[in-house]
């Protein structure tokens, strides 16, 4: 099967929104690699899932497109708060505690949805996402967001981490956690920073981004051609490139 030019112009808003994502998880995704605290994005992205949840039993939803946001934002923020609490008073554990934060906001939404009649399909809405529907709405929206972060990551990065950087990570995920979905956000943040692990400086930033890029392509594309969900799809490439990263990283550092 081949694309038609109707095809690649289908494909045109998804990996525009691919790209914004990518500009704001791959910085994000090195800081969260060099911290240490991987499960970071995974936990937050849970739990702005658990607020997009939330939003829609109460059908707060009805009132308003951007009040299911809002929701979204403020339980992400709410992680941040608590994330932050942790680092202080137990540093030495703060990962298996992130790694508690997701599985209780995972089940929570769980059990939340166990009476829904839609709940399954919910679910795997809000991990796999849904980017091959985006909007270019959606996507200027979330432009000017990344934006905001990369320009406050900017101003951070000269003053130390804390709580505002559990809240900067926190406004990154709630943006893309509805588009791209909770696998999705993971991938785009650690898997170009594990593929370019052995990259010093600037060089690693511009792979980086060239890595997310490519896997969002390629991802696409596949999901087109063989008709799966794209989130899964880009998913799975972006995860697969990261190990070929490594082991191309891996081969030059041996000779």
């Amino acid at each position: 099967m081949s694309l038609s030019s109707s095809d690649l112009a289908l494909l045109a808003a998804p990996f525009a929104a691919g790209l914004v994502v990518v500009a704001t998880h791959v910085p994000l995704g090195m800081t969260v690699l060099r911290r240490g605290i991987i499960f970071i994005d995974l936990a937050i992205a849970q739990v702005a899932a658990l607020g997009v949840i939330g939003a829609g039993l109460l059908h707060l939803d009805d009132l308003a497109p951007w009040v299911t946001q809002f929701a979204a934002g403020l339980a992400a923020l709410a992680a941040a708060a608590l994330l932050t609490f942790c680092e202080r008073c137990w540093p030495e554990i703060q990962e298996a505690l992130i790694g508690l934060l997701f599985v209780f906001a995972a089940a929570a939404g769980i059990v939340l949805l166990a009476g829904s009649p839609h709940g399954g399909e919910h679910l795997r809405d809000l991990l796999s996402g849904q980017i091959l529907w985006a909007d270019w709405r959606q996507i200027t929206v979330l432009g000017v967001l990344s934006v905001v972060v990369l320009a406050m990551r900017a101003w951070l990065r000269q003053r130390g981490d804390g709580f505002p950087f559990y809240a900067l990570f926190a406004i990154a995920v709630t943006a893309s956690v509805q588009l791209v979905g909770v696998l999705l956000v993971f991938a785009s943040l650690i898997a170009p920073a594990v593929a370019t692990s052995g990259l010093p400086g600037t060089n690693r930033s511009a792979a980086a981004f060239a890595i997310g890029a490519l896997g969002y392509g390629v991802g696409l594309v596949i999901s087109l051609l063989v008709d799966m969900p794209a989130g899964a799809a880009v998913a799975c490439t972006l995860v697969l490139l990261a190990a070929v990263g490594l082991s191309v990283w891996n081969r030059a550092s041996r000779q």
